[in-house]
C-alpha cells in the first residue's frame, strides 16, 4: 500500500522521501501544494518535473475524504457530512454557522467505545482510531466547501464521534499540524477538545502547554448518577475529574467548560443543580447545559423548558457561570453518530 503523505508534517514527508532520492527541499513544495493550495493529486503540482510527479505518484498517495452523504438543516445554519476514507470507514463532521463565524465539529475515532447512555456514537461500538490526516481531511473538506463562498473554518471542536484522549498521539499530531504556518496556521485558542474525563490524559495534555480549550463531559453532579449514564465514571471518580480540570486551568490559563446533558428525571432536579454548584464552587470554569437531543434507541427524554431554566438559575444563584446551549440541526439529527449509524444499517 502506498504511503499517504496527507496529514504528515514537513519533516516527516522529508524522511519518507529520502529512500527514493528525492531532494529534501521538495517536502516544502509538497506541503505548499497539499495544505496551502489544497491539491489532491501530484499532477496538480506544476512546479515539479513530470518525472518527479510520476515517481511520487508511484510511491505515495494524497488520500483525503470523500462525501458519502450530506444533510442540511431547514434554517441553513447546520450542515452534516458523512465522509468516507479509502478503507470504506466513514465518520461524521458538522458545520455550524454561528454569529461569530463558521464552527466545525470533527470526529477523532470511527465510532466510540465509551458506552454513554445518551449518545448515538457508541451504539455501533468503536471501529478504529483516526490518524492525524483523517482528522485534517475533515477540516479540509469543509474548508474547501466554504471557500466556494469566500468563507473558511473559524473555530473547531473535537467533539464528534470518539474519545479524543483515547487517541492521544494522533490527536496531538493533528493539533500541532493545523497550527503550522504551512498548513492551516490555526490558532490553538480556536480549538476545543471534548473528553469524557480521562484523568491521566487531562494531566498529560496540560503538560503539553497547548492553550486549546477543554470541555469535560460531566453530565451528573455525583458518582452514583454518573456511573449510571457514563461507564467511564466507574474508573474515574467525579472529584478526580474536576480536580484534573482545575489542574488544566492552572497549567494553561484556559477556563474549562463542563458539559452537562440534561435528562428528564435523571439529572435535572433542583437538588442535582445545587449539588453541581457545590461540586464546582471555587473553580474557574463554566457549565454548558445541553437539553438532551433524544436518541430513539436510548429512550431518554428531554426536560421541559421550565426545568432547564430552573436548573440554570440555581447555578447562577450559586455564582456558577452557566449557559444553555443553543440548539442547531435538530431537524437533521445532528447529534453525534446518528448519520453514521443510519449509513451502517443501510449497508448491513
Amino acid at each position: 500500500m502506498k504511503k499517504n503523505l496527507f496529514g504528515l508534517m514537513e519533516e516527516a514527508i522529508r524522511e519518507e522521501m529520502a529512500p527514493f532520492d528525492i531532494k529534501p527541499f521538495r517536502a516544502r513544495q509538497l506541503v505548499d501544494w497539499m495544505y496551502g493550495k489544497s491539491a489532491v493529486s501530484f499532477d496538480e503540482m506544476t512546479n515539479l518535473g513530470q518525472d518527479l510527479r510520476y515517481k511520487l505518484a508511484r510511491e505515495f498517495s494524497i488520500d483525503r475524504a470523500k462525501q458519502v452523504e450530506r444533510w442540511d438543516s431547514a434554517d441553513g445554519k447546520t450542515t452534516k457530512f458523512l465522509l468516507g476514507f479509502p478503507d470504506e470507514v466513514a465518520v461524521e463532521s458538522v458545520l455550524m454557522r454561528q454569529p461569530y463565524g463558521n464552527s466545525i465539529c470533527i470526529s477523532t475515532q470511527a465510532g466510540c467505545a465509551m458506552g454513554c447512555a445518551f449518545c448515538a456514537s457508541t451504539l455501533k461500538g468503536l471501529t478504529r482510531d483516526l490518524v492525524a490526516g483523517e482528522m485534517l481531511a475533515q477540516v479540509f473538506f469543509i474548508n474547501d466547501y466554504l471557500n466556494k463562498a469566500g468563507e473558511k473554518v473559524d473555530t473547531m471542536v473535537l467533539m464528534g464521534s470518539g474519545e479524543p484522549l483515547y487517541n492521544y498521539a494522533n490527536v496531538l499530531s493533528f493539533l500541532r499540524l493545523i497550527h503550522e504556518s504551512y498548513c492551516l496556521n490555526f490558532g490553538y485558542r480556536n480549538v476545543t477538545l471534548s473528553t469524557c474525563g480521562i484523568v491521566e490524559r487531562i494531566y498529560d495534555l496540560a503538560h503539553e502547554k497547548l492553550p486549546v480549550g477543554l470541555a469535560i463531559s460531566l453530565h451528573a453532579p455525583n458518582d452514583e448518577i454518573r456511573r449510571r449514564i457514563m461507564p467511564i465514571a466507574r474508573k474515574y471518580p467525579i472529584k478526580d475529574v474536576v480536580k484534573a480540570g482545575e489542574a488544566y486551568f492552572n497549567a494553561t490559563g484556559r477556563r474549562v467548560t463542563y458539559e452537562y446533558i440534561l435528562i428528564d428525571g435523571v439529572n435535572d432536579s433542583r437538588e442535582n443543580a445545587r449539588e453541581l454548584g457545590h461540586l464546582l464552587a471555587g473553580q474557574n470554569a463554566s457549565v454548558n447545559l445541553i437539553p438532551i437531543n433524544p436518541v430513539v434507541e436510548r429512550c431518554l427524554r428531554r426536560p421541559s423548558d421550565d426545568r432547564v431554566t430552573a436548573f440554570a438559575n440555581i447555578l447562577h444563584s450559586m455564582h456558577i457561570t452557566a449557559t444553555v446551549r443553543k440548539e442547531m440541526g435538530t431537524d437533521i439529527n445532528a447529534a453525534c453518530g446518528q448519520l453514521r449509524n443510519r449509513h451502517l444499517e443501510g449497508n448491513a
